[in-house]
């Protein structure tokens, strides 16, 4: 006579398949929040960088100006990479009288009172007119342009 044979199931039980999924949905979520920090942070710097950008160019811009820029503030708005940008410069006196310290602080338009970049520049006053770099001349260099 042949016996029944108990048959043992095989296969994951309910408990060990809940024990499976709470892992991997830790795993997902701790992914996840890794993959947000590195998209803020790439937005961030991307911000800070267009933000240096647009200071260098205002210090640049005051100090080929044709005027010395006058002592005090001045501000305005940009649009800059799609983005609407505001700067502020603030133009001080220096200890060295043909010297002006020209600080300018960049944010967002949306929100003026976050500074996202800050630079610092020293403008000298443009030559009198008439004098530029045409009228400078080069020094030959020994051997050079020279005859004996």
């Amino acid at each position: 006579m042949n016996k029944p044979r108990c048959r043992r199931q095989t296969g994951f039980t309910l408990l060990e398949v809940l024990v499976a999924l709470l892992i991997v949905s830790l795993g997902m979520m701790a992914a996840q929040g890794q993959l947000s920090g590195f998209a803020q942070t790439a937005y961030y710097m991307k911000k800070k960088s267009l933000a240096s950008w647009i200071a260098s160019n205002k210090v640049t811009e005051f100090s080929l100006a044709p005027r010395w820029p006058e002592i005090g503030d001045t501000s305005g708005n940009i649009e800059f990479a799609d983005l609407e940008w505001h700067w502020e410069a603030v133009v001080e006196a220096t200890e060295v009288p043909n010297l002006r310290r020209v600080n300018v602080s960049v944010s967002l338009a949306e929100t003026p009172d976050d500074v996202v970049h800050e630079l610092f520049g020293l403008v000298e006053p443009p030559p009198p007119p008439g004098i530029g770099f045409s009228g400078w001349q080069a020094i030959p260099q020994q051997g050079q342009g020279q005859t004996t």
